[in-house]
């Protein structure tokens, strides 16, 4: 029997319905509510909702689809900011080496990427067309609508990203092949939705949850009107929108929070509290996979199979172009024996170094579990210096230098005291605030993404990646292999698709 990827999905709560889709998904949510009962109230509803919070974090099946982190590394993996030390383990590696996404039967990186953004698609889906019904105040409808219109927008955001071609905004409207658009809860098949239609979607539901959406929440791990705000400043610089993209990284940064200290940027990015995140995910330690997870591959100090052979390094370019006085070029050890000390790698549970590990100049020390006898780990995602950053490079890239500049000064002297403001102008000026993403958003999942929006090659030369390890090298901008393919099971089984609907 033919099995499709989303659409066999969009029938369930995948995270609350225990008869969902077994075959497909193994998770062990803590609160479960059946189909019957999903929606006969407001606090039903607030679960379903919460359901769809905790398939970010999920491991389905097995390590290699542990939800949106295992995602964030395969991107960055398919960056050049990311180096693998070795061959060691197959998590994220064929990514690394640029064949699972043009693979069209690669399960772990093509089909559960495309799958898992559909997943909450559908969940988003369920909850819109519900809640009308239900019986409750309106205000925590709206909060409820309004969270779910965002992660639907969002996750069209990050599919057409993928398996769409770029968005030109020289070439409107982009009429190339993006993504099937689904916002009912029905469970035919869709066609493929011109890039155009899609971003068309994502800011209109976007713009609804704004109207359903406060900056009030009762936590981080929930979307608010900043992390929408957010959102659009993402979608309106991938549209080479500029000036909606500096309207809202403003907005979505007022109120907030505010930036950490360099005493707070070296404890390990693995604490939702810290005062520079908008949106996060809370992993608790009985709730984290017994193999994988996020910090399982990514953090510097806990000890699995993977981090004790593979610690993951930066560009040694990159590094280079960090100053000395800029206090995120300690997240990367010099390979000094004088700097050794603050990079001990893996650790044993008594707190000692690990004997045996492999231990490389330029390895990180960004991520760092909290308890290093336990993978969990609180992950970013959204925090208010990549709304800087938005504000400086959309700025730069319309030839506003003098406030482009002046966008960029406090994140740049917050990371390093010694910083003036930039006097430099044009291409120079948006090179440098790219170098200051780079090495910001280090390992956080946008690498990838970032080359493709700005019609960037990847290249990967004269640095320390090894050629027999990367196999990739260099891709030059527009080639058809940034675009992921479909998979083959929707392909097959979606009567609105054909074989003529692949990407080339």
């Amino acid at each position: 029997m033919k099995r499709r990827v989303y659409f066999l999905l969009n029938i369930c709560l995948v995270l609350l319905w225990s008869s969902c889709s077994k075959d497909y998904l193994n998770t062990n949510p803590t609160d479960r509510v059946s189909e019957e009962t999903a929606f006969q109230s407001i606090d039903n509803a607030r679960k379903a909702l919460n359901g769809i919070y905790r398939i970010l974090y999920t491991q389905y099946t097995n390590q290699h689809r542990d939800g949106q982190g295992a995602i964030m590394i395969n991107l960055d993996a398919m960056g050049e900011d990311y180096v693998r030390t070795n061959a060691s383990y197959v998590y994220h590696y064929q990514s690394y080496r640029w064949t699972a996404h043009r693979n069209v039967a690669d399960a772990n990186v093509n089909a559960f990427t495309y799958a898992f953004y559909y997943i909450i698609v559908s969940n988003a889906n369920m909850i819109i067309t519900n809640i009308e019904s239900i019986e409750g105040a309106e205000e925590d409808k709206k909060v409820l609508r309004g969270e779910a219109l965002a992660l639907r927008g969002w996750a069209h955001f990050q599919l057409v990203q993928l398996y769409g071609k770029r968005y030109d905004a020289t070439a409107k409207p982009n009429n190339q092949p993006g993504v099937p658009i689904v916002v009912t809860a029905s469970t035919k098949g869709q066609p493929r939705a011109t890039v155009e239609e899609v971003y068309t979607q994502i800011n209109s539901d976007l713009d609804a949850a704004l109207e359903n959406l406060s900056a009030s929440r009762a936590n981080k791990t929930h979307v608010n009107a900043n992390v929408v705000k957010g959102f659009k400043a993402r979608v309106a610089l991938a549209m080479q929108d500029w000036d909606n993209a500096v309207k809202y990284a403003r907005e979505a940064r007022t109120g907030a929070g505010f930036l950490m200290t360099n005493a707070q940027y070296l404890q390990g990015f693995s604490r939702i509290d810290n005062p520079e995140w908008m949106w996060g995910i809370v992993q608790p330690s009985d709730q984290v996979p017994a193999y994988g997870s996020f910090f399982a591959y990514m953090s510097a100090n806990f000890n699995s199979a993977f981090t004790r052979v593979n610690p993951k390094c930066i560009n040694s370019q990159l590094y280079a172009k960090i100053p000395a006085g800029d206090i995120r070029k300690k997240l990367w050890w010099d390979g000094t024996t004088a700097d050794a000390v603050n990079f001990p790698g893996v650790l044993n549970t008594d707190g000692t170094r690990v004997s045996g590990q492999t231990r490389t100049i330029y390895q990180h020390r960004k991520y760092l579990v909290p308890d290093y006898n336990n993978r969990a780990g609180d992950i970013p995602y959204m925090r208010i210096a990549e709304m800087y950053l938005i504000e400086a490079e959309a700025l730069a890239r319309s030839g506003k230098d003098s406030e482009a500049a002046s966008a960029l000064l406090p994140l740049a002297v917050n990371r390093n005291p010694s910083y003036t403001l930039s006097t430099n102008t044009g291409a120079a000026l948006i090179e440098e605030i790219m170098i200051q993403r780079r090495v910001e958003l280090w390992g956080e999942g946008f690498r990838f993404l970032d080359l493709k929006r700005t019609n960037a090659d990847l290249d990967r030369r004269n640095t320390n990646h090894k050629l027999d390890v990367a196999n990739i090298m260099y891709v030059p901008a527009g080639d058809n292999s940034w675009q992921w393919l479909i998979p083959q099971d929707e392909i097959d089984a979606n009567e609105a698709m054909g074989p003529e609907d692949q990407n080339p």
